[in-house]
């Protein structure tokens, strides 16, 4: 085993250097508050990919190849393979998420890397380079933002509780007893996600079809933080699947995932997310 693959805190250490290294990437195509110096073109179903993205994800499947060669790899801007499926580690690579953010000059965007071993995120990094912050995690070393760890969101219940979830739930979660505040939406669902640990919101619920890629890193975090990621009708959530679709997701502190979960189900049914 790699020395490297088997520490992982002194492989996060590495990591976090890959992803401010591809932040830095990014960053020369960004344009706060206007629109990106980056080509744009757009995908099958519409959502944009940059050649921001195509540089970042260059950069890191070259820098991976180095730091852990007998992973296998899945990025959103790479041709998925079979390969990755034989393989115990995987690195899941989502090079800009919140690229609509990113072309519009929104800095509400992140590199996020994740480390997989057995089906587990085991560490990981979001890093927001325009928001100046990084999410930092290995297993059983705590989760980090700039250095400072973060801690367990002291939350007991539901009540007064504010989420971030799709437009189409807003009146449902609004009638609920629990008094459910809506948060402002995250473009960057990364982003939505480790924002739980920061303290900035107590709840995500996320509509059906995230990636694995959008996820990864933040469900290493969020594993450190006491925070719980699972799919409303699958419950906890394990990698290098041959899909990497998933169906609803909820976030939430782990003593209240399960409820989060019902809430879900319940603000959701009948919903056509087609």
């Amino acid at each position: 085993m790699s020395p490297a693959l088997s520490d992982h805190p002194a492989f996060l250490t590495r990591l976090e250097a890959a992803a401010r290294e591809a932040g830095e990437i990014a960053m020369r195509y960004f344009r706060p508050g206007a629109l990106t110096a980056a080509a744009i073109s757009y995908k099958g179903g519409g959502s944009p990919v940059t050649e921001a993205d195509f540089a970042v994800d260059r950069f890191l499947f070259e820098k991976m190849r180095g730091l852990a060669p007998e992973a296998g790899w899945l990025s959103e801007e790479t041709a998925d393979t079979e390969d990755r499926l034989s393989r115990e580690r995987l690195i899941i690579v989502d090079p800009i998420d919140g690229t609509h953010a990113f072309t519009r000059g929104d800095e509400r965007w992140a590199v996020s890397i994740a480390l997989i071993e057995s089906g587990r995120p085991v560490a990981g990094v979001v890093h927001a380079p325009a928001r100046e912050e990084t999410f930092t995690a290995a297993r059983g070393h705590g989760a980090w933002l700039n250095g400072e760890r973060l801690t367990i969101p002291a939350r007991a219940t539901l009540a007064g509780a504010r989420v971030i979830a799709p437009r189409p739930l807003h009146a449902r979660i609004a009638a609920l007893p629990q008094n459910i505040a809506i948060a402002p939406r995250t473009p960057s669902l990364a982003l939505r996600l480790v924002d739980i640990a920061a303290g900035r919101h107590d709840l995500v619920i996320s509509s059906p079809n995230a990636r694995d890629w959008d996820i990864a890193g933040a469900d290493a975090i969020l594993r450190e933080a006491g925070v719980g990621l699972e799919e409303v009708e699958d419950g906890e959530i394990t990698y290098n699947r041959s899909s990497s679709k998933r169906g609803m997701l909820v976030a939430a502190p782990k003593s209240l995932i399960e409820e989060t979960r019902n809430i879900a189900r319940t603000v959701s049914e009948g919903i056509d997310w087609s």
